[in-house]
């Protein structure tokens, strides 16, 4: 099984499902990241990640109701681990720093909060919210922090009821040409 193939079937078993708390289904919503980190000049490897930013929902479970959330879920290190087994660092780590770029972004950019969606309010308070100085300090010293800020907000911006994308299928073709080992 390609990776595509690999993805595509996460994605038609549990993709359909509500994005917790948001307008938009999981599958939507990372169409819609990857549209936004296409639309802002990202590079193939961003628009992945930002595509399958939210891969560590769909392998582990999670209360459905985002208010039934009392811990860190920790997607995306579930995420980046499982892209990490299949992409260079260049796809999986801005996955894997996607949640401390919200943290990040909170403390560091006076109106970001505010544009947050209040499930993203709530999730941020479980992940710790906004960075202490030394952790910002931590957090630009990352290889990847600039990428995993455009797609944390890519991942901001993919929550349009009803936007058009690009469809899944259309990003298996990419998706193959940068994968580095075919899962079997």
């Amino acid at each position: 099984m390609s990776v595509s193939e690999e993805v595509l079937s996460l994605y038609g078993r549990l993709g359909s499902g509500a994005y917790f708390g948001e307008r938009v289904s999981m599958l939507e919503h990372g169409l819609q990241a990857a549209h936004f980190a296409r639309l802002a000049g990202g590079s193939d490897e961003l628009v992945v990640a930002a595509l399958l930013h939210d891969v560590g929902h769909l392998i582990e479970d999670v209360p459905e109701a985002i208010e039934d959330w009392v811990s860190d879920a920790r997607h995306e290190e579930v995420g980046a681990r499982w892209l990490a087994q299949r992409f260079a660092p260049s796809v999986s780590e801005p996955v894997r720093l996607h949640v401390p770029a919200k943290r990040y972004l909170c403390a560091t950019d006076a109106q970001y909060f505010n544009q947050l969606s209040t499930a993203s309010v709530h999730t941020l308070k479980l992940q710790g919210g906004p960075m202490a100085d030394v952790e910002v300090a931590q957090f630009e010293a990352e290889p990847y922090y600039r990428e995993a800020v455009l797609v944390r907000r890519c991942d901001d911006q993919g929550k349009v009821a009803g936007l058009s994308t690009p469809g899944l299928r259309d990003y298996a073709h990419l998706i193959d040409s940068l994968a580095r080992v075919r899962p079997v």
